[in-house]
């Protein structure tokens, strides 16, 4: 049996962000990781860029998370995307912030800020135990593993979870721990996919257009709006301009695109409505209004058949329904929503059912679009609750 001042379960960001923290103070602390290596979903992420965050000011990048924002607050203004960017610095990592705001490493992967990350852990005497999978508490409160070598039993003064949430299982976010804490009495949100892809289910002539993707064009789906790219695939859409929409298709509302967002129905409509003499209404749109390939493919896919009169035309151009069998499956999210709720957690992020035991990360219940807003998130939380694991480390000490 082995006997910790804290044990972290969990080895994402939310995870080793609180592990630092709590070391630091000087407590001994056990990092516990159920892969055989930690964060690798982080490193998923940053293979085509790590976006860290979104340089932009506070009020905007709080925006982001929506419902949540009043909560996560004081956490994320305690570690914004000014301190995420200073951290990462101090690492030895060189950053480049993008036209839109995004914050990279130059180098633009992961590996070399993780690796640096958990150089520094060591530092701070964090051990870290790999292949351990947490399967609840023992009557007494001990935390019982599964291992490879058998049953470990584990005590710890304080324990912080950032176990993820429930997509991407194959990287180690399975959400099998909400059963465990549950049974406990904790109060948990549903899960829902966030920063999901959309199954269609194409015609045949859709098929040449896999791959391609769909630029400059703009989403709408009940009142939230996003203009950015998606790429057609063998089962549907995915990108970040479809991401953001997440929350309203979740509810089912209907999806439309803008074709042509840089002009308006009129300016479309006065275009569209210049002798066109023998020439096919297809050839015509290309030669007056410059749409791509694959957006007239899209626009006879989901507007067929087409209106003859410039003005329905235009107006379909600027509102094309978009017709879809909803999201993809939870597994294939980006991030998920739902998971323990504020009213189950103290100020700090303790847990009013089990005092001593601390929630970071994706398994809070918030939600946010793609572009470092999640990341931001999950190093804030853990920041937060390994800071609170450490202030209720010292109080017990001293009782």
């Amino acid at each position: 049996m082995q006997d910790w001042d804290a044990v972290v379960i969990g080895g994402g960001p939310a995870g080793l962000m609180a592990a630092g923290e709590v070391a630091r103070q000087g407590h001994r602390v056990l990092l516990v990781e159920a892969k055989p290596s930690p964060a690798r979903k982080f490193l998923m992420a940053g293979k085509s860029g790590l976006n860290l965050t979104k340089d932009e000011p506070f009020e905007d990048l709080l925006a982001q998370y929506g419902d949540s924002a009043v909560w996560l607050a004081p956490m994320i203004k305690a570690f914004d995307a000014a301190a995420v960017q200073d951290w990462a610095r101090g690492l030895g990592q060189e950053l480049f912030t993008g036209s839109t705001g995004r914050v990279f490493p130059t180098v633009m992967k992961g590996s070399p800020l993780l690796r640096a990350w958990l150089q520094d852990l060591d530092t701070h005497r964090v051990t870290r135990q790999l292949g351990w999978r947490w399967t609840g508490w023992q009557q007494d409160g001990q935390l019982l593993f599964g291992t490879a070598a058998g049953p470990e039993v584990v005590t710890s003064r304080a324990t912080i979870l950032a176990l993820g949430g429930a997509s991407w299982a194959r990287l180690g976010s399975d959400g099998a721990w909400a059963a465990l804490l549950a049974s406990r009495g904790v109060a948990l949100a549903p899960f829902q996919p966030s920063n999901a892809a959309l199954s269609v289910a194409w015609s045949d002539h859709m098929t040449p257009h896999f791959g391609a993707a769909l630029k400059a064009v703009a989403w709408q789906a009940g009142a939230l709006q996003a203009r950015g790219e998606a790429t057609l695939s063998q089962r549907g859409l995915e990108g970040g301009g479809l991401y953001t929409l997440t929350p309203a298709l979740r509810e089912g509302q209907p999806l439309f695109v803008d074709l042509s967002p840089d002009l308006n129905e009129g300016d479309l409509a006065r275009r569209l409505a210049k002798p066109r003499g023998k020439t096919s209404w297809s050839n015509h749109m290309r030669r007056t209004l410059k749409l791509a390939t694959v957006k007239m493919a899209l626009l006879q896919e989901f507007g067929r058949p087409l209106p003859q009169d410039s003005e329905s035309l235009a107006r379909l151009i600027k509102h094309l329904p978009v017709r879809h069998a909803g999201l993809r499956p939870m597994d294939e999210a980006i991030s998920t929503a739902g998971g323990v709720r504020r009213d189950a957690l103290d100020d700090g992020l303790m847990l009013k059912a089990i005092p001593g035991t601390f929630c970071a990360g994706e398994m809070l219940d918030w939600d946010a679009p793609t572009g470092g807003y999640l990341l931001t998130a999950c190093f804030a939380t853990g920041r937060w609750a390994g800071q609170a694991a450490a202030r209720y480390l010292a109080s017990s000490a001293t009782r």
